[in-house]
């Protein structure tokens, strides 16, 4: 397995990442609608390139012949981190490469102190990965994302 961090010419690549896990994970959690939303607006190639201006570093898992999976995240303040995007393909679940994706990214932050994240409240499968790493739940929040859509989650903490 090969983690690399994203260069712009590969914002294509995470899109195409995107579409395909979201389509195959969120059926069963959001409506078909929120989802081609949420890609539009979070994924449109216009979005993940402001997302990279804005700092956030992507981060790419792949097995040298296809990539599997992406993750974005920035720092908030000197410690502090925000993961804003983790996800590998659902076809490769279960095989331990989101704790090896995971940790070489995190592990390789000398000064990290915090690392916080949002989740759907009803993706059990998202939050018992993020239990597993240590993450606590820090609240419960709502956001409204536009288009009379909410993301109905918990603000999850890890700290080291």
């Amino acid at each position: 397995m090969q983690v690399r961090e994203a260069q712009p010419t590969e914002i294509p690549i995470i899109h195409a990442l995107a579409r395909k896990i979201w389509m195959a994970h969120y059926p069963s959690i959001i409506s078909m609608e929120q989802i081609e939303y949420m890609l539009e607006k979070m994924y449109s190639k216009t979005a993940l390139q402001q997302q990279l201006t804005e700092g956030h570093r992507f981060f790419i898992l792949s097995d040298e012949k296809i990539d599997l999976g992406y993750l974005s995240f920035s720092q908030t303040e000197k410690g502090n981190y925000f993961l804003h995007k983790f996800y590998i393909d659902t076809q490769h679940h279960r095989k331990g490469l989101g704790h090896f994706f995971f940790d070489t990214v995190f592990n390789a932050i000398y000064d990290l102190k915090t690392i916080r994240l949002t989740v759907n409240r009803t993706n059990l499968k998202a939050i018992n990965f993020y239990f597993k790493k240590g993450f606590t739940i820090e609240e419960v929040k709502d956001f409204d994302i536009g288009n009379n859509y909410f993301m109905n989650d918990f603000v999850m903490l890890y700290k080291k």
